[in-house]
């Protein structure tokens, strides 16, 4: 019991990312999907948290030769609020092929709880402790029950990339949840949250890897 407290302890130590991926899924119906012109939609009324995200995605997809721009430049009043955002994309198709996007690639903020870490360790290694051990600490009055805890926050983000044509509905080509843990530096979060989505999509062979420099 002791051995597989310490391997658990070790997993855990070693796997302390802020970002977590949570759910992901891709069209099966998908064989051959080469996107040319992407427009990147950061939904969140924060207009310099948006264009910060959707530059620096933008930037990796145009490593990668796909033409990316961001939505902030074209459509700036719009994708402020993620209630809205589907219903936005649909009423703007038409004029979204008429400016040459026919790939949409969206991430939105769905929610945000508060948390409170008991553990006396990091939010991200108290997030993975109560992942890996929810029940038991359930049951444990001596952790709930400490004076000594600090409160964190855990933003619910969900991703998807939709594939428009004229007069249709948009068609879900890859959809990802990830949970977000007290992102302090919004910069390095960005960065890392956008890595771990692009070695999704590369996994997945939605995006090529990007070619190594000589």
């Amino acid at each position: 019991m002791k051995n597989l407290y310490l391997l658990l302890l070790t997993i855990l130590a070693t796997s302390c990312s802020s970002i977590q991926l949570h759910e992901t899924w891709k069209n099966p119906d998908i064989t051959d999907f080469n996107p040319k012109n992407v427009l990147v939609i950061g939904v969140t009324p924060d207009l310099k948290a948006r264009s910060n995200f959707e530059f620096a995605l933008v930037r990796e997809l145009n490593a990668r030769n796909i033409n990316a721009i961001q939505s902030s430049v074209v459509f700036e009043k719009l994708f402020q609020d993620p209630t809205k955002t589907e219903a936005e994309i649909e009423a703007q198709i038409n004029k979204l092929l008429t400016n040459g996007f026919e790939t949409i690639f969206v991430s939105a903020i769905k929610g945000v709880s508060k948390n409170e870490s008991r553990s006396g360790a990091s939010p991200k290694f108290d997030y993975k402790l109560q992942r890996f051990l929810g029940g038991y600490l359930a049951s444990r009055d001596d952790y709930f029950n400490q004076n000594d805890y600090s409160k964190y926050e855990i933003f619910y983000v969900e991703t998807s990339i939709y594939e428009v044509k004229e007069d249709q509905e948009k068609h879900l080509i890859w959809f990802a949840s990830h949970d977000i843990i007290d992102p302090n530096d919004m910069n390095k979060t960005t960065d890392e949250f956008i890595q771990n989505i692009i070695k999704s999509l590369e996994k997945e062979r939605l995006v090529a890897k990007k070619n190594k420099k000589k």
